[in-house]
C-alpha cells in the first residue's frame, strides 16, 4: 500500500491542501498519513485509492478540529509562472484564493464533506463515517458548504481577457489614474490583504493607486495564481507581493494580496 500511496501522492496532497489551505500543513498531514498507512493492515482493502483518500482526510479533519482561533492568514495558492498556453490550460483546475478563503471559513465537517464529495467525487456513504454522521446529514453539510462556495466571486474563464483587464489595472495604478482604476473595478469589488479588507471601487482604487510610489523601481511579472491572472512584484530586487485578480464580465470583482515574505518565498520556491 505504501507504493500505492507514493503513486497517489500528488492527488493526496491536493486533498490535504484543499482541506487545510496550507502546503506546509498538507505535507505534515501526508507524513502522518504515510505512517498510519505503513502500520495498517490493508489486506482487505478493496479500493486503495478511496481508502488512502479517507486516511488523509481523517488526518486533516483532526488537524482542523485542533486548530485554535487565530488571526486571518491568507491561504497558500498555487503560483504558476509558466507562460505556455498548454500549461495555462492545466492551471485552470487550480483552486483560486477566493475559493480557499471560503473553504477556510467553513466548519471542519462542512469542509470535509464538500472537498471530498464535490472536488474528489468521494461518495457520501464513505464520507459519513469520518465525521460520525449519517449520509443524509453529510449531504446536507456539503450542500450548505456548496452554497457558501457558489456565493464567492466567480472568475471569467477567458484567461486572455483576465490578463487584459489586469494589465489595464496595473497601467492605471502605475500612473495614479484613479478614474482608470475605477473603470476596471466592479462597484462592489473586494480587496483582501491579510487582515485588511477594503470594499468598493473608489476605496480600492484609492489604495491601488499608491502602487505609483514604487512603480519606477518595481519589476512586475505576470503569473497565474490559483488558476487566475495575477502578478508578482519585486522592489529593489526583493519579492514584495503577489496579487491575484478575479475578473468577471471585464471587471475586477476581487483582489487578493500576499505580502508575507516567508509565505511568498515558500510559494515560488
Amino acid at each position: 500500500m505504501i507504493a500505492q500511496f507514493e503513486q497517489e501522492r500528488t492527488r493526496l496532497r491536493a486533498v490535504a491542501h484543499r482541506m487545510l489551505g496550507s502546503f506546509a500543513e498538507a505535507d505534515d498531514a501526508l507524513q502522518d498519513a504515510w505512517i498510519r498507512v505503513e502500520k495498517a493492515d490493508t489486506s482487505e482493502v478493496e479500493n486503495p485509492q478511496g481508502w488512502l483518500t479517507t486516511v488523509v482526510a481523517r488526518v486533516c479533519l483532526n488537524m482542523l478540529r485542533d486548530r485554535r482561533e487565530h488571526a486571518f492568514e491568507m491561504p497558500d495558492p498555487v503560483i504558476d509562472k509558466a507562460e505556455e498556453p498548454e500549461q495555462q490550460a492545466v492551471a485552470k483546475d487550480e483552486v483560486g484564493l477566493a475559493m480557499l478563503i471560503v473553504l477556510d471559513s467553513l466548519k471542519p465537517d462542512e469542509r470535509l464533506a464538500f472537498v471530498l464529495h464535490d472536488m474528489f467525487a468521494v461518495p457520501f456513504d464513505d464520507i459519513a463515517p469520518l465525521i460520525d454522521k449519517t449520509p443524509a446529514t453529510t449531504r446536507q453539510l456539503a450542500s450548505r458548504a456548496r452554497k457558501r462556495v457558489q456565493d464567492r466571486p466567480q472568475p471569467n474563464v477567458d484567461l486572455p481577457k483576465q490578463r487584459e483587464v489586469v494589465s489595464a489595472f496595473l497601467k492605471a495604478s502605475r500612473e495614479g489614474d484613479l478614474e482608470g482604476l475605477v473603470s476596471v473595478l466592479h462597484p462592489d469589488v473586494t480587496l483582501r490583504a491579510g487582515d485588511l479588507e477594503v470594499l468598493g471601487a473608489r476605496t480600492v482604487a484609492g489604495r491601488a493607486s499608491t502602487f505609483r510610489r514604487f512603480a519606477t523601481t518595481a519589476e512586475v511579472r505576470p503569473v497565474l495564481i490559483g488558476g487566475e491572472a495575477g502578478f508578482l512584484s519585486w522592489v529593489d530586487g526583493v519579492l514584495f507581493s503577489a496579487m491575484s485578480f478575479t475578473v468577471r464580465d471585464d471587471k475586477i470583482v476581487a483582489i487578493h494580496v500576499i505580502q508575507d515574505r516567508e509565505q511568498l518565498a515558500a510559494l515560488i520556491s
